[in-house]
């Protein structure tokens, strides 16, 4: 299983983010009170934020958070609105490398699963001739969330909550055992969809945090 986070309101740095609350990301890596599933998340971890025009970017690696020594110094310089962060315990038999970590992104959209899916039995909900840029089963989600966002066209604020919400479903009738808590941005907003594993929010003066748990004791 996985830990994510997204943040949407006013500019903080990755650190601020990622580094200073009391239970941080880093703190749920190593030791996550809520996880069912795996004790630690130690198969790498990816951070995505977008930048002025809505364009998404991201930073992932294999390395566990907690011990890579370049990403406190790029989270002190990089600030941003809309900030979505995960941290990865693989699924066994899925592999071990930087295109399998989350956030997975189109260039607009960014996209995080803490979950699992069956990628034989839900196989068909991807057209032929997209490849997904891993193996692992949440990298096929993510390429039939961009497939299913090509259709739509993406044009209004609540496609991708729509999309996002029909994906889930199509998923579990293909797949009863699926576990999909997702989480989406796209630059103004947070989607999230909370099936069979933990999720929280807080609505704060300057924005809004949604997270597999809580940030603090709060």
């Amino acid at each position: 299983m996985c830990r994510h986070f997204a943040w949407v309101g006013a500019p903080k740095s990755l650190s601020q983010l990622f580094f200073e609350p009391d239970y941080s990301i880093v703190h749920q890596a190593k030791v996550p009170r809520w996880q069912q599933i795996g004790l630690v998340n130690k198969d790498g971890f990816g951070a995505g934020w977008h930048v002025a025009d809505d364009t998404a970017e991201v930073f992932r690696s294999t390395t566990p958070i907690w011990e890579h020594t370049e990403f406190p110094t790029l989270a002190a310089e990089i600030s941003a609105s809309c900030v979505l962060g995960a941290v990865r315990a693989a699924s066994p038999g899925m592999p071990i490398e930087e295109t399998a970590n989350a956030p997975f992104t189109n260039g607009r959209v960014q996209l995080s699963l803490n979950g699992h899916l069956n990628v034989e039995r839900t196989g068909a909900l991807l057209e032929q001739g997209r490849e997904p840029e891993s193996t692992c089963d949440s990298a096929f989600l993510a390429a039939v969330l961009w497939q299913r966002l090509e259709q739509d066209g993406f044009s209004s604020a609540t496609t991708l909550a729509d999309t996002m919400a029909n994906l889930l479903e199509d998923i579990v009738a293909l797949d009863s055992n699926a576990c999909l808590n997702m989480l989406a941005t796209d630059g103004t907003q947070a989607v999230a969809t909370v099936w069979a594993e933990t999720l929280c929010y807080r609505e704060h003066a300057d924005g809004v945090l949604v997270a597999s748990e809580p940030h603090d004791d709060a």
